[in-house]
Protein backbone atom coordinates (compact mmCIF):
# COMPACT_ATOMS: atom_id res chain seq x y z
CA UNK A 1 0.00 0.00 0.00
CA UNK A 2 2.90 2.44 0.95
CA UNK A 3 5.47 1.20 -1.68
CA UNK A 4 4.78 3.79 -4.65
CA UNK A 5 4.85 6.70 -1.93
CA UNK A 6 8.10 5.56 -0.37
CA UNK A 7 9.62 5.21 -3.62
CA UNK A 8 9.53 8.69 -4.27
CA UNK A 9 11.90 9.38 -0.95
CA UNK A 10 13.58 6.65 -1.29
CA UNK A 11 15.04 6.20 -4.99
CA UNK A 12 16.70 9.41 -5.56
CA UNK A 13 19.69 8.53 -2.95
CA UNK A 14 19.57 4.50 -4.19
CA UNK A 15 19.98 5.55 -7.01
CA UNK A 16 22.83 8.08 -7.09
CA UNK A 17 24.65 5.29 -5.01
CA UNK A 18 23.71 2.42 -7.66
CA UNK A 19 25.30 4.95 -10.29
CA UNK A 20 28.27 4.67 -8.72
CA UNK A 21 28.12 0.84 -7.81
CA UNK A 22 27.93 0.27 -11.24
CA UNK A 23 30.67 2.49 -12.66
CA UNK A 24 33.01 0.60 -9.85
CA UNK A 25 31.86 -2.56 -11.46
CA UNK A 26 29.18 -4.23 -8.84
CA UNK A 27 27.11 -5.87 -10.35
CA UNK A 28 23.21 -6.27 -8.86
CA UNK A 29 23.67 -9.95 -8.49
CA UNK A 30 26.54 -9.96 -6.31
CA UNK A 31 24.49 -7.42 -4.34
CA UNK A 32 21.57 -9.25 -4.46
CA UNK A 33 23.14 -12.09 -2.90
CA UNK A 34 25.48 -9.98 -0.41
CA UNK A 35 22.11 -8.84 0.93
CA UNK A 36 20.32 -12.29 1.07
CA UNK A 37 24.10 -13.67 2.58
CA UNK A 38 22.86 -11.14 5.43
CA UNK A 39 19.33 -11.68 5.78
CA UNK A 40 20.67 -15.19 6.35
CA UNK A 41 22.71 -14.10 9.73
CA UNK A 42 19.41 -12.29 10.64
CA UNK A 43 17.55 -15.23 10.72
CA UNK A 44 20.44 -16.52 13.26
CA UNK A 45 20.43 -14.06 15.08
CA UNK A 46 16.33 -14.53 15.76
CA UNK A 47 16.81 -18.30 16.38
CA UNK A 48 18.98 -17.10 19.31
CA UNK A 49 16.50 -13.96 20.46
CA UNK A 50 19.21 -11.12 19.85
CA UNK A 51 16.54 -9.16 18.37
CA UNK A 52 18.26 -5.89 18.48
CA UNK A 53 21.37 -7.40 15.96
CA UNK A 54 18.29 -9.32 14.09
CA UNK A 55 16.82 -5.87 13.06
CA UNK A 56 20.04 -4.38 12.34
CA UNK A 57 20.74 -6.97 9.88
CA UNK A 58 17.02 -7.09 8.50
CA UNK A 59 17.19 -2.95 7.61
CA UNK A 60 20.46 -4.03 5.77
CA UNK A 61 19.19 -6.33 3.77
CA UNK A 62 15.95 -4.28 2.99
CA UNK A 63 18.69 -1.84 1.91
CA UNK A 64 20.41 -4.00 -0.34
CA UNK A 65 17.04 -5.13 -2.09
CA UNK A 66 16.25 -1.39 -2.87
CA UNK A 67 19.62 -0.79 -3.73
CA UNK A 68 20.27 -4.46 -6.24
CA UNK A 69 17.84 -2.52 -8.62
CA UNK A 70 19.52 0.75 -8.49
CA UNK A 71 22.73 -0.95 -9.70
CA UNK A 72 20.98 -3.21 -12.53
CA UNK A 73 19.27 0.32 -13.99
CA UNK A 74 22.98 1.37 -14.41
CA UNK A 75 24.32 -1.52 -15.31
CA UNK A 76 21.84 -3.75 -17.42
CA UNK A 77 18.69 -4.97 -16.42
CA UNK A 78 18.62 -9.05 -16.60
CA UNK A 79 15.99 -11.60 -16.66
CA UNK A 80 18.12 -13.66 -13.88
CA UNK A 81 18.51 -10.52 -11.65
CA UNK A 82 14.93 -9.69 -11.39
CA UNK A 83 14.03 -14.03 -10.73
CA UNK A 84 17.08 -14.03 -8.00
CA UNK A 85 15.57 -10.78 -6.66
CA UNK A 86 12.07 -12.03 -6.00
CA UNK A 87 12.52 -15.32 -5.02
CA UNK A 88 15.30 -14.57 -2.53
CA UNK A 89 13.02 -11.75 -1.13
CA UNK A 90 10.25 -14.78 -0.17
CA UNK A 91 12.74 -16.79 1.05
CA UNK A 92 13.60 -14.07 3.14
CA UNK A 93 10.61 -12.97 4.48
CA UNK A 94 9.36 -16.24 5.15
CA UNK A 95 13.04 -16.73 7.12
CA UNK A 96 12.75 -14.57 9.56
CA UNK A 97 9.02 -15.47 10.33
CA UNK A 98 10.65 -18.90 10.68
CA UNK A 99 13.40 -18.26 12.50
CA UNK A 100 11.64 -16.18 15.25
CA UNK A 101 9.57 -19.19 15.64
CA UNK A 102 12.62 -21.21 16.21
CA UNK A 103 13.82 -18.70 19.06
CA UNK A 104 10.38 -19.30 20.20
CA UNK A 105 8.75 -22.72 19.29
CA UNK A 106 5.97 -21.91 21.69
CA UNK A 107 5.11 -19.40 19.06
CA UNK A 108 4.94 -21.91 16.27
CA UNK A 109 1.29 -21.43 15.67
CA UNK A 110 0.71 -18.03 14.66
CA UNK A 111 4.19 -18.02 12.74
CA UNK A 112 2.61 -20.96 10.71
CA UNK A 113 -0.18 -18.55 9.90
CA UNK A 114 1.81 -15.61 9.26
CA UNK A 115 3.62 -17.62 6.73
CA UNK A 116 0.34 -19.46 5.27
CA UNK A 117 -0.34 -15.61 4.47
CA UNK A 118 2.58 -15.42 2.85
CA UNK A 119 1.85 -17.72 0.46
CA UNK A 120 -1.06 -16.03 -0.27
CA UNK A 121 0.22 -13.21 -0.91
CA UNK A 122 3.29 -14.45 -3.40
CA UNK A 123 1.03 -16.56 -5.05
CA UNK A 124 -1.16 -14.32 -6.22
CA UNK A 125 1.97 -11.56 -6.84
CA UNK A 126 3.88 -13.77 -8.62
CA UNK A 127 0.52 -15.30 -10.51
CA UNK A 128 -0.30 -12.31 -11.80
CA UNK A 129 3.30 -11.21 -12.70
CA UNK A 130 3.31 -14.20 -15.23
CA UNK A 131 -0.04 -13.78 -16.97
CA UNK A 132 0.65 -9.68 -17.26
CA UNK A 133 3.83 -10.70 -18.75
CA UNK A 134 2.28 -13.52 -21.26
CA UNK A 135 -0.47 -10.55 -22.31
CA UNK A 136 2.19 -8.01 -22.39
CA UNK A 137 0.78 -5.63 -19.64
CA UNK A 138 3.22 -3.29 -17.69
CA UNK A 139 3.42 -0.95 -15.15
CA UNK A 140 6.31 1.75 -13.72
CA UNK A 141 3.93 2.62 -10.43
CA UNK A 142 6.33 0.85 -8.45
CA UNK A 143 9.48 1.78 -9.92
CA UNK A 144 11.11 -0.24 -13.38
CA UNK A 145 10.95 -3.59 -12.41
CA UNK A 146 12.09 -6.82 -14.51
CA UNK A 147 7.94 -7.86 -13.59
CA UNK A 148 4.60 -6.82 -13.32
CA UNK A 149 4.53 -5.25 -9.36
CA UNK A 150 0.71 -5.65 -8.35
CA UNK A 151 -0.08 -3.40 -5.28
CA UNK A 152 -2.21 -4.85 -2.09
CA UNK A 153 -2.77 -3.85 1.54
CA UNK A 154 0.91 -5.49 2.67
CA UNK A 155 3.71 -4.80 0.08
CA UNK A 156 7.18 -4.16 0.99
CA UNK A 157 7.22 -1.57 3.20
CA UNK A 158 4.32 -2.83 5.51
CA UNK A 159 6.49 -5.90 5.99
CA UNK A 160 9.63 -4.13 6.41
CA UNK A 161 7.34 -2.14 9.26
CA UNK A 162 6.41 -5.47 10.65
CA UNK A 163 9.86 -6.96 10.82
CA UNK A 164 10.69 -4.09 12.93
CA UNK A 165 7.56 -4.18 15.45
CA UNK A 166 8.56 -8.04 15.92
CA UNK A 167 12.00 -7.17 16.77
CA UNK A 168 11.65 -4.24 18.95
CA UNK A 169 8.42 -6.17 20.87
CA UNK A 170 9.07 -9.37 20.37
CA UNK A 171 6.27 -10.60 23.22
CA UNK A 172 3.96 -9.22 20.50
CA UNK A 173 4.46 -11.67 17.96
CA UNK A 174 1.36 -13.54 18.24
CA UNK A 175 -0.89 -10.44 18.10
CA UNK A 176 1.53 -9.00 14.67
CA UNK A 177 1.66 -12.56 13.04
CA UNK A 178 -2.65 -12.90 13.44
CA UNK A 179 -3.40 -9.44 12.29
CA UNK A 180 -0.81 -9.22 9.42
CA UNK A 181 -1.64 -12.60 8.37
CA UNK A 182 -5.38 -11.58 8.52
CA UNK A 183 -4.22 -8.32 6.26
CA UNK A 184 -2.07 -10.50 3.43
CA UNK A 185 -5.42 -13.01 2.81
CA UNK A 186 -7.17 -9.67 2.54
CA UNK A 187 -4.41 -8.52 0.30
CA UNK A 188 -4.52 -11.79 -1.63
CA UNK A 189 -8.30 -11.35 -1.89
CA UNK A 190 -8.21 -7.79 -3.57
CA UNK A 191 -5.40 -9.57 -6.45
CA UNK A 192 -7.27 -12.45 -6.94
CA UNK A 193 -10.41 -10.31 -7.68
CA UNK A 194 -8.35 -8.07 -10.03
CA UNK A 195 -7.00 -10.94 -11.35
CA UNK A 196 -10.43 -12.23 -12.29
CA UNK A 197 -11.49 -8.52 -13.65
CA UNK A 198 -8.17 -8.07 -15.38
CA UNK A 199 -7.57 -11.26 -16.90
CA UNK A 200 -11.77 -11.87 -18.00
CA UNK A 201 -11.50 -9.66 -21.07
Amino acid sequence: MLDARLRRIIDPPLDSLGRRLARLGVSANSVTWTGFGIGVGAWALLALESYPAALALILLNRLADGLDGAVARHARLTDLGGYLDIVLDFLFYSGVVFFFAVGRPEQALPAAFLIFSFVGTGASFLAFAAVAAKRGITTAARGEKSIYYLGGLTEGTETIALFVAICLLPDLFPWFAWIFGALCWLTTAVRISMAMDTFKR
